[in-house]
C-alpha cells in the first residue's frame, strides 16, 4: 500500500523539493551541488504530517483572508515559531483520517503540483535526471513511494490536469501552497508560472498574498 502522506512529508521535511527545483531549473539536480538554497518546512507544520501540513498552511491563510479583523499575515522574527491552525478533518481542506483513498488522491495532486512548479524554470536533461533519481533514492522512501515519485518525475507536466484537480477553492489553495514549497521564487519564469497558476485556479489576489505569507513564515533554509 502506498503512503502519499509519507512521500509528501519527506519532500517537505528534507528540503528535497528545493533540490528538485534546482535541478529542474536547468542547473544541477541538488541544492547541495548548486548555489541555490533548498527549503524545508519548520517543525510546527511538519509535525502535522505531509498532507495535513499543506492543508494547515492553506487553511490558516484562508481564515486570515476570510476574516479581515485578523489583519494581514506577516513573517515572524527570526527563530520565532509561526502558528498554523490544523485544517478540520473531513473538511474541504483535509479528508477524514480514515478515508485513505481521499488522502492518497490529495497527496498525489500536491506532489504533482510540486513537480510542475519545479519544472517551471527550465528543462530536464539526461544528466540532471540521473542526479535527481539518485537523490530520490536517498530519501528513505518505500519501494512503492519511490516508484511513484520516479514515475511522476518522468511524466510531462500537465498543468491542465493539475488545475482540473482543484475541485473546490480549498484544494486550489493547497495546490498553490504545494507549488510555492517546491521552488525558490527567484526567476521571472517561476513568478510567471505562479501568476498563471493562481489565475487559472481562480485564487483572489488577497488570498494569494496570504498563502505566500504563510508559506514564507514556515520555511527554513537548508
Amino acid at each position: 500500500m502506498t503512503d502519499m502522506n509519507k512521500l509528501l512529508g519527506q519532500l517537505l521535511g528534507s528540503g528535497a523539493a528545493g533540490g528538485f527545483a534546482g535541478g529542474l531549473a536547468g542547473g544541477l539536480a541538488s541544492s547541495v551541488l548548486t548555489s541555490k538554497s533548498g527549503r524545508k518546512l519548520g517543525k510546527s507544520a511538519l509535525k502535522l504530517g505531509g498532507v495535513a501540513a499543506v492543508g494547515a498552511l492553506a487553511y490558516t491563510a484562508y481564515k486570515r483572508y476570510s476574516d479581515p479583523q485578523q489583519g494581514p499575515s506577516a513573517t515572524p522574527p527570526a527563530n520565532a515559531p509561526a502558528e498554523v491552525t490544523p485544517a478540520p478533518a473531513g473538511s474541504a481542506f483535509m479528508p477524514a483520517s480514515d478515508n485513505h483513498a481521499a488522502n492518497e488522491a490529495l497527496g498525489l495532486i500536491l506532489v504533482r503540483a510540486m513537480i510542475a512548479a519545479a519544472r517551471s524554470d527550465g528543462r530536464l536533461d539526461a544528466q540532471e535526471s540521473q542526479a535527481i533519481f539518485q537523490r530520490i533514492e536517498a530519501l528513505g522512501l518505500g519501494a512503492e513511494e519511490q516508484n511513484i515519485l520516479v514515475r511522476e518525475m518522468g511524466h510531462p507536466v500537465d498543468v491542465d490536469a493539475i488545475v482540473n484537480s482543484a475541485t473546490c477553492p480549498e484544494v486550489a489553495a493547497e495546490i498553490y501552497v504545494a507549488s510555492l514549497l517546491a521552488i525558490e521564487v527567484d526567476s521571472a519564469a517561476e513568478r510567471a508560472y505562479l501568476s498563471m497558476l493562481a489565475a487559472r485556479l481562480q485564487l483572489p489576489p488577497g488570498l494569494v498574498a496570504e498563502l505566500e505569507a504563510q508559506v514564507e513564515s514556515q520555511r527554513h533554509r537548508v
